[in-house]
């Protein structure tokens, strides 16, 4: 399929093994060209007792240190100019403390006098009163001690917990790191995932960004507690033996002056690329040129930074789509050039393919998911076949599909061989994360599956002595998607915080518009908590549905093979791992005696029932009892009984 783009292919490893060879003669090696955060910024040298500051604004016209240390005078602390536009200073170990606020007093190529954040600052921080931010020196007299190793390359088949630290308790507040450490990493090993995704790592200014409008790239998001704070987390992931991933957000940066990179030197091309290639219009920001040596040297430094100073085991790469292209994937990819030749940013490329590089060589194992919905192929190809490096790619229309169907068709018109069509299109030998909805669902304008399934109802009829129609097709459905998303969707798995036990309330970030509330910023686990409610009953599904997936290691998987996809009966039946999956999404019908054919005769017992009365099923099915093979036509058949709306997975008895 691909043979027409050999040439274009060739050109990409050409390009890349180039690249590498120029840096390694340069730095040595990769490695050691990714050190920005050690070479640039505000550095103790404690051998010297001296504080170096050293910042690279090529067109600046002067820099100096300012801060609480000498009252912000732009006079005391003069940076000079040498080579290569690096500005630089070295002051008494006494002039600087731990905490002390500072910020570079920068004259830019436009004469603007601008107080501005070292790039590679560690620490940004936000006044209370004036919602101002400021560099802050970070060197605490004791160093967090890790007591925990992991190995990312445990993980085969990456079953994620994605999570937002701020809005992970019920108080209508800012949630912490070490609160998240203690009270919602149990829930989630207690639920069986073994990845936490985390949200809003990098500093931003304006929390409702989701995080993703990036100004401080090497500071850990002070809103939620200290460094030291978000490395307990980690560590205490670790101890469970959980892997944390975070997103990281190099596709672009916020456009604010006084917080982030923009316009830095006084010119809108430092980090940047000039004129309107440089923003994003479509989430207001600036895009990286990744043309420059100096800004690729920068985030994969970044890359560096966060897997050796926070032990983090991979990474989720945002905005993929609109880095690989200059039109930001706002074209229908219906021809295979629009991959490798028009359109492409062939620097986006090869800073991807530098970046999984590098963290591959640091952390092996790590994981590397692209955020990539234009389906670019070799995206999670290694590179020396033309591949840009990733591990996994995130199957973004996988949600769009759930979504559409139940906007647009009533259960009894839903077409079985679409499902399976849309849950196993995807390139062979490029591993995808399935999920059914997508953190996106769960904001205030938008609904996660269980609102789309039972709205207000919610409200009213989860109450577990409740019998009532739309609560009881919701909950059924909700079980019924995740499974056919899971088992079949990928060689990943991925939920957000709270959607396992179909949290009933949207997220709405504070804001102007709600008096800057945190009513609907959080997450009730009380609901889950409560015996007297269903939501129980959801969390309790997830948590078998998570330990089957774990202890069969199905996702690590070849793809799923389909045993029956029948139409009129709207039933799919399947085998993965030697695990055998049925599902009868028919809204009425119950079948007995209902026979699917098997890859071999023997005995099967049921492993999971999504009938079962602890996941709000009927008990229509009795699991305690194996069922055996009888023959068939054509081969070993199962006879099963089938009831509406539910579904099986069943393991051969050795």
């Amino acid at each position: 399929m691909l043979q027409d783009q050999t040439g274009a292919i060739q050109q990409r490893i050409a390009r890349f093994q180039e690249k590498l060879s120029e840096i390694e003669q340069s730095h040595d090696s990769l490695y050691a060209f990714a050190n920005s955060h050690l070479d640039l910024g505000i550095l103790y040298h404690s051998e010297k007792d001296t504080w170096n500051i050293r910042e690279w604004a090529p067109n600046a016209k002067s820099i100096a240190l300012v801060g609480d240390f000498n009252n912000w005078d732009g006079e005391s602390f003069p940076l000079s100019k040498g080579d290569d536009g690096y500005w630089d200073t070295t002051v008494k170990g006494s002039a600087l403390k731990h905490g002390d606020k500072v910020k570079l007093r920068i004259v830019g190529a436009d004469n603007s006098v601008r107080d501005r954040i070292p790039a590679t600052i560690s620490r940004a921080i936000q006044d209370p009163d004036t919602h101002d931010y400021s560099g802050q020196i970070w060197a605490p007299e004791d160093n967090y001690v890790w007591k925990h190793t992991f190995d990312p390359s445990a993980v085969t088949s990456p079953l994620i917990y994605e999570a937002h630290t701020g809005m992970a308790g019920e108080e209508p507040r800012l949630h912490t790191y070490r609160e998240f450490a203690d009270t919602v990493i149990p829930r989630i090993l207690h639920l069986g995932y073994n990845t936490i995704q985390l949200m809003a790592v990098q500093e931003h200014p304006y929390y409702g960004s989701f995080g993703y409008h990036v100004s401080n790239f090497f500071a850990a998001c002070s809103r939620f507690g200290t460094p030291e704070d978000l490395k307990y987390l980690v560590d205490t992931a670790h101890s469970h033996g959980i892997a944390v991933i975070m997103d990281i957000v190099h596709s672009h940066a916020v456009k604010n002056l006084a917080e982030g990179l923009n316009e830095f030197d006084g010119t809108d091309h430092q980090y940047f690329h000039s004129g309107e290639k440089g923003n994003q219009p479509q989430w207001d920001s600036k895009c990286f040129d990744y043309g420059k040596d100096e800004v690729v040297r920068f985030l994969l430094s970044n890359v560096r930074y966060w897997l050796e100073e926070f032990r983090f085991d991979g990474f989720r790469f945002d905005g993929v789509t609109s880095m690989l292209y200059d039109h930001h994937g706002s074209v229908a990819f219906d021809h295979y050039e629009k991959y490798f030749t028009n359109g492409v940013d062939h620097d986006a490329v090869l800073y991807l393919q530098l970046a999984t590089t590098l963290a591959e060589s640091i952390r092996p194992g790590v994981l590397n998911i692209a955020e990539d919905m234009s389906g670019m192929p070799g995206l999670c190809r290694p590179t020396h076949e033309g591949g840009v490096g990733f591990s996994h790619r995130l199957a973004m229309g996988l949600p769009d599909y759930w979504i559409k169907l139940l906007k647009e068709q009533s259960d009894e018109d839903w077409d079985v061989n679409a499902i399976w069509e849309t849950l196993t299109n995807r390139r062979h030998g490029e591993a995808n994360i399935a999920y059914a909805e997508s953190h996106d669902q769960a904001l205030v304008g938008d609904k996660t599956l269980a609102f789309r399934l039972m709205d207000q109802d919610m409200y009213w009829h989860m109450k577990a002595d409740d019998t009532h129609p739309v609560i009881d097709r919701g909950i059924a459905m909700h079980k019924l998607i995740r499974l056919l998303t899971s088992c079949i969707g990928g060689e990943g798995y991925l939920t957000f915080m709270g959607n396992e036990f179909g949290h009933p309330e949207w997220l709405d970030f504070p804001r102007e518009g709600n008096d800057w509330s945190y009513h609907y910023c959080r997450r009730q686990w009380s609901l889950v908590d409560n015996p007297e409610l269903k939501y129980q009953f959801l969390n309790n599904f997830d948590k078998a549905l998570i330990h089957v997936l774990g202890e069969s290691n199905m996702l690590a998987a070849p793809q799923a093979q389909q045993l029956c996809c029948h139409g009129g009966d709207h039933l799919i039946a399947f085998e993965r791992a030697n695990h055998i999956g049925i599902i009868n999404l028919h809204p009425t019908q119950s079948y007995t005696d209902y026979h699917i054919s098997v890859p071999s005769a023997g005995e099967y017992e049921v492993i999971l029932n999504s009938d079962d009365p602890s996941f709000g099923g009927h008990n229509r099915i009795n699991s305690s009892i194996n069922i055996h093979s009888i023959a068939g036509e054509h081969g070993p058949v199962l006879s099963l009984y089938l009831p509406c709306r539910t579904a099986l997975v069943l393991r051969k008895v050795n």
